[in-house]
């Protein structure tokens, strides 16, 4: 099945690159580009893609107000950040809007590619030298008018495996941190994503710090 992508960013020649290097790529298509933030939205309801690659500095409404329109709404898709090593402000506040993962403009073609395929499976992705950091400082954030995360329902083991994702640990980390296997453990995150109510691994990581789970 081929991923749909929506490119939005208000540099058409950032959008020609990605477009040219999707273009190579069978499995993902793109399914149209929007230079602000408002046009992504309308595209996103238009032609329901997987996945919105989204910049965060575009003029009028930008990436931050269109990923939070994006993701609580009634549309499927799921919105992969774009994002600089010195944006720390604009990446709290699309970590609040939904968003499922960051990347940064200068990463590897191919790591790119994974990244949209790693989202629009329902996962997210966590680059360990930008999100992590983001994250703890998210999750340590007071949050008027809410309590700390609750884990009740969930089993000791589920509670470890919760820890060993807001370390960050991919699912093979984290089968060998506990001697289990890569299914194990990738049902152990499944079952942690059904009874937290967590969209994907990015909310898994924000319950972990929020819980206690990890220092922040």
């Amino acid at each position: 099945m081929t991923i749909q992508v929506i490119l939005a960013d208000d540099q058409p020649l950032i959008r020609a690159g990605l477009r040219r290097l999707i273009d190579q790529t069978p499995d993902i298509d793109v399914a149209g580009e929007a230079g602000t933030g408002a046009e992504a939205v309308q595209l996103a309801r238009d032609t329901s893609p997987d996945v919105v690659m989204m910049d965060i500095r575009m003029p009028g409404m930008d990436g931050i107000e269109a990923t939070q329109m994006i993701t609580a709404g009634d549309m499927r898709a799921r919105v992969l950040v774009l994002t600089t090593f010195d944006d720390d402000d604009y990446v709290y506040g699309a970590l609040r809007a939904g968003a499922s993962g960051f990347l940064v403009k200068d990463m590897a073609l191919e790591d790119i590619l994974t990244a949209i395929r790693v989202v629009a499976a329902g996962d997210a992705m966590i680059a360990p030298g930008v999100t992590r950091r983001l994250i703890g400082q998210f999750a340590s954030e007071p949050r008027p008018g809410r309590k700390p995360q609750g884990l009740t329902g969930i089993t000791d083991r589920e509670r470890e495996v919760l820890r060993l994702v807001g370390l960050g640990m991919s699912n093979a980390e984290i089968a060998a941190a506990l001697y289990i296997t890569a299914g194990t453990a990738k049902t152990h995150v499944a079952r942690l994503l059904a009874k937290l109510g967590a969209r994907d691994r990015v909310q898994l990581v924000i319950t972990a710090y929020q819980a206690g789970l990890v220092d922040t």
